[in-house]
Formats: structure tokens, C-alpha cells, sequence
């Protein structure tokens, strides 16, 4: 299953494209990333403790803001009358509304506590808000928590509380408050943890937007700035990567200063959605990412393999891996890997030599010299008095040479990886002899 919806705020979703070149095709590469996309479609969802879901035996369940009304009950055993976690994650606009819900606060006042664990085996990037929809009241507590390491270890992203200072010893404070500076801090809000008075404000945001705008601008104008920030940041860029999410449920809303112990069925969790928006990491090289046999993984471009394309392709070792990169902006750079050393390399290297879509120069291991200038990564367009795959050859004698080498700027001795290069693009006339070839 390819990622199809369209991203809010992405570009960067061509890893290739043709192009003219001295009157034939030849590729053009760019840095490329899939389109976001709703990732609750390929999560898994655990809860701690797992038997907190209610209906396991059934149980009758008060309104919070009347507690004579106890008509809702919840069973396991009948369809329309459990409520399993996986409602959280199903179609919303359903009507009566679908929710997972937890058992009551019946052994008060042991803490009501529940995690609530978003998994997706793969690395994937934030785009939106998170917004979880509750149908009970909102938490008096809650902490949302990442992973970056599969579960392994977990870092807070955002601490709700209806008093924060009580809660987590934290002065609240609110996104809008935060700066370029300070958007990456972790902070504490009230704003999500009223009481049942607002019952129909029943949703929890982790502001994504609102971060991205400290950089963008109030409307995400400009992006060019936060692409940049992303691109030379690394600390911003994990900010908004996961593996996993944890929801952690502290306190539920009651609704008052003291917990009503001759009614606990009024107290409880309940949510009817959450929502994820995102895209698989896959470090700039690959616009599409594949949902097969329950697990994520980027189709990887650039000669980058690996489930995040975060390793070299098989022989082609010839530079160490890096990420695509944002700049310049719009289109990027690939950052597209070459074959290594060896024998398999130099068959590769030939290979790439004897296709009409070869790279012969770029702006880092195949430079142009003497102040050559790599045209659609084709040709060095070469200086006069110089010649050469690379404009390392000086068409000059004598006394004559020596005076033309002295003035330009940017000679210097070929690095060992071009000279072999070099060599092995001169035997290419012998090859082609050898196989009956006159030319490409």
C-alpha cells in the first residue's frame, strides 16, 4: 500500500527526473521524500495494563457531569455494546460514535493510570498536529511520550494538566509562547484539561503546526526557512521523528475538587480518535514507502538501500552514506552514492561509464578542474586551453603551458578517486574495439 494523500506542507516528491543533454536524455537527481499520509493505518496498538479495557465482566457506567444517569453499559461479549481499542483508529462521522473505553476508577483512590502504545516498526516523520478525541472528559493528567529507538527508551513530548504546577511541578505555559529558540522545549499545558463544563471541547493537541511556524511563518509561507533549519539541524529533525508513541493516561477527569468515592462509575477514559499524521523517514531518498506484510519500508532511489535508506547499496561504497539534503531549495540535492573499490566496482564503474544516463561530473567526487563547469552532470564545460573528461588536461606546449597553468586559480592535483576514474574511462575505446563497438 503506497502513501497516496497529499502532504500539507511537502515538497521534495521527484527523486528523478530526465533532462536534454548534448542531444540525448539523461537523468537528474533530487533529494525526494514520500507524501504524508494518515499513519494510523499501519500502526499496532498495545495498552498497560491489558486487561484495563472495560466489558471483561460488564459494567454500568455514570455520566460525569449527572451522576444519576447510568445508562451506558459496556460488554465484551455484545458487539454494540464493547468498546476494544481498535475504535479509536476506525472511521470517524459514525453515528452512535465508536470509542475504545477503560474500566471505571473502582479501586479508588489507587491511581486510574493506562499507556496507551502506538507502534510502527519504522522510523516515520510528524507533519501535523496529533489530536486525540476523547468522549469522556479530558484527562486531569496526561504525558504524551516518544521513542526513537522502537520502545527501548522513551523521551516526554508534552506534559496536560488541569493544574501543572501541582501535577508535574511545571509553570504552564502554551506553544504560541515559545520562540525559534525554545520551540524544542518540553513543556506543560492546561489548555487541553478542563473540566466536563466543556464537554464539547473533547479534543488533546500535540501542536506540530505551530512549532513548524516559529520557522514558516504564521501560515507556512516560508518554508524555505524551516528546510533549512531541518536541514543543517539534527536535534530538529529527531524533534519530530518516531518510532512509537506512548499516551499516558494519569488522572481522569472528575469534574471537581474532591473524587465522589459513592459513585466511581463516573470515572474513566474513553476516545474516540486519534489522529497521525506523518511519512516514513526514509532521509531524503525515496518518494514512495510500501505497507507490505504488516510492515513499512521505503523504495529507496539514490543506490541507498535499507528500510530508512540509511545504507550504502552493495558496490556502491565509493563515498560514505549521507542523507539527502532540503538546499538548495526547491528540488535539493540528491546525494546519490557511487560504486566503491574493487573488481565489481570497476565493472560497475564501466557500466555507468557505457550508458547514455552516466553521471561524469558532479559538484563532489567527480569535479571539474581548472575552472570547468559540470553541465547536467554530462560534460565539464572546460576553460579554454584545457581539455578532458574533467578539464584536466592542458592543451598548451612549452613555455606557453606553464604560463597558462599559473593563472588559473583552481589547479590541483586530481584525488586519487578521479585519477582512477580517469583510467578507466580512457579504456573505454578498447572495450568497445574489443566488442565490435565504434562509439556510444
Amino acid at each position: 500500500m503506497r502513501h497516496q494523500k497529499k502532504a500539507s506542507w511537502g515538497h521534495y516528491d521527484v527523486c528523478k527526473s530526465q533532462v536534454y543533454a548534448e542531444d540525448r536524455l539523461a537523468w537528474h537527481y533530487m533529494a525526494c521524500q514520500p507524501e504524508a499520509t494518515d499513519m494510523t493505518k499501519y500502526l499496532t496498538v498495545s495498552l498497560d495494563p491489558p486487561n484495563i479495557t472495560c466489558g471483561d465482566p460488564p459494567e454500568m457506567y455514570c455520566a460525569l457531569e449527572n451522576p444519576y444517569m447510568c445508562n451506558n453499559e459496556c460488554d465484551a461479549d455484545t458487539e454494540e455494546l464493547a468498546h476494544p481499542p481498535e475504535l479509536m483508529f476506525d472511521s470517524e462521522g459514525r453515528n452512535p460514535t465508536t470509542f475504545w473505553q477503560s474500566t471505571s476508577w473502582k479501586k479508588y483512590p489507587k491511581p486510574l493510570q493506562v499507556n496507551i502504545t502506538l507502534s510502527w516498526n519504522k522510523t516515520i516523520e510528524l507533519t501535523d498536529d496529533i489530536v486525540l478525541t476523547f468522549e469522556s472528559g479530558r484527562p486531569e493528567q496526561l504525558v504524551l511520550e516518544k521513542s526513537l529507538d522502537y520502545g527501548r527508551t522513551w523521551q516526554p513530548y508534552q506534559f496536560y494538566a488541569s493544574d501543572c504546577l501541582d501535577a508535574f511541578t511545571m509553570e504552564p505555559k502554551a506553544v504560541h509562547q515559545l520562540t525559534p529558540s525554545t520551540m524544542l522545549e518540553i513543556i506543560c499545558t492546561e489548555a487541553y484539561s478542563t473540566g466536563y463544563v466543556w464537554k464539547y471541547d473533547k479534543t488533546v493537541r500535540f501542536e506540530i503546526k505551530d512549532r513548524f511556524a516559529l520557522l514558516a511563518g504564521p501560515r507556512l509561507h516560508n518554508m524555505a526557512s524551516l528546510y533549512g533549519q531541518l536541514d543543517t539541524t539534527k536535534n530538529l529533525r529527531d524533534f519530530f521523528t518516531l518510532t512509537d508513541l506512548r499516551i499516558r493516561l494519569l488522572r481522569p477527569a472528575t469534574g471537581a475538587t474532591m473524587v465522589d468515592e459513592n459513585n466511581l462509575s463516573r470515572y474513566f477514559y474513553a476516545i474516540s480518535d486519534i489522529k497521525v499524521q506523518g511519512r516514513c523517514k526514509c532521509n531524503l531518498h525515496a518518494n514512495s514507502c510500501v505497507f507490505d506484510k504488516g510492515k513499512l519500508g521505503c523504495e529507496c532511489e539514490h543506490n541507498t538501500t535499507g528500510p530508512d535508506c540509511a545504507r550504502c547499496k552493495r558496490h556502491y561504497q565509493g563515498r560514505a552514506w549521507s542523507m539527502g539534503s532540503y538546499l538548495p531549495i526547491p528540488k535539493g540535492t540528491a546525494n546519490i552514492l557511487f560504486p566503491g573499490r574493487g573488481r565489481n566496482a570497476m565493472r560497475v564503474h564501466l557500466s555507468f561509464s557505457l550508458l547514455p544516463t552516466a553521471r561524469v561530473c558532479d559538484n563532489v567526487l567527480l569535479r571539474c578542474q581548472n575552472g570547468g563547469v559540470c553541465h547536467h552532470h554530462q560534460r565539464c564545460q572546460c576553460l579554454a586551453g584545457f581539455g578532458g573528461v574533467l578539464c584536466e588536461t592542458a592543451q598548451c606546449q612549452g613555455d606557453s603551458c606553464e604560463d597558462l597553468q599559473s593563472s588559473q586559480l583552481s589547479l590541483h592535483p586530481l584525488p586519487v578517486a578521479q585519477t582512477l576514474l580517469l583510467t578507466l574511462l580512457s579504456l573505454i575505446p578498447s572495450l568497445l574495439a574489443t566488442r565490435g563497438l565504434t562509439s556510444l
